[in-house]
């Protein structure tokens, strides 16, 4: 987090915020299983092998799903070096919209699977090298990175690097809280807000990229 500018930081703890709507959508409509966070989704299928075999293919078939975005989220990053931002983003959006009609129609499948597919294409939207910079769906690394921070902010060592990471979590919470909320309403406003936050998400992408190109990662 530390290596970016204050509007890509700002961009991050966005997507986090959406991811965490997103999949606080998903755990409601799903009865229990997640859209972006696949550590959660493995340990169910471990659980249901163990005790309903057949419904481990729920949590598989999420995970593939997630899978399929990260894959094509890669290619697209090879192909769109110095607009690959937007370009993720625009196809973030794109699913998550796909994934908002689908709930209104009455289709909590195809919901799950455009969700899905969304979050694994938005963590390549912070990538160097091929390698994921910042996890915008995932925080076990981030609260470690958080934890240390404290650690050294304890024995008065400074931690540049530990910066920023706290506040990702938080922004995650945010968004499931509010997620959660919605979805107790009603999971098809849920769906339309996390549809227009990554809207907004996309525009941002594109002010930014517009305005310094050159900046990777």
């Amino acid at each position: 987090m530390h290596r970016y500018d204050p509007a890509r930081q700002r961009l991050a703890i966005g997507l986090a915020g959406l991811a965490g709507l997103v999949d606080a959508t998903g755990f409601v409509v799903a009865g229990g299983y997640f859209t972006s966070f696949m550590s959660g989704n493995t340990t169910r299928m471990g659980v249901d092998l163990a005790s309903a075999p057949a419904m481990a293919a729920v949590p598989l078939a999420l995970i593939g799903c997630f899978l399929g975005g990260v894959i094509a989220g890669a290619l697209v990053l090879r192909r769109a070096r110095g607009w690959h931002k937007r370009a993720l983003l625009g196809l973030v959006a794109a699913m998550l919209g796909l994934a908002a009609a689908s709930l209104w129609a009455g289709g909590e499948w195809p919901f799950l699977v455009f969700a899905a597919i969304a979050m694994g294409l938005a963590n390549n939207v912070f990538s160097r090298d091929g390698e994921v910079t910042v996890g915008v769906t995932y925080m076990t690394g981030a609260l470690v990175k958080f934890g240390q921070g404290l650690a050294a902010r304890l024995v008065g060592e400074a931690r540049p690097a530990t910066r920023g990471y706290g506040m990702l979590w938080a922004t995650l919470a945010a968004g499931a809280a509010l997620g959660g909320w919605l979805s107790s309403q009603e999971p098809r406003i849920a769906a339309a807000t996390a549809f227009a936050a990554a809207v907004l998400l996309c525009g941002a992408a594109f002010r930014i990229e517009r305005g310094s190109p050159l900046i990777e990662g």
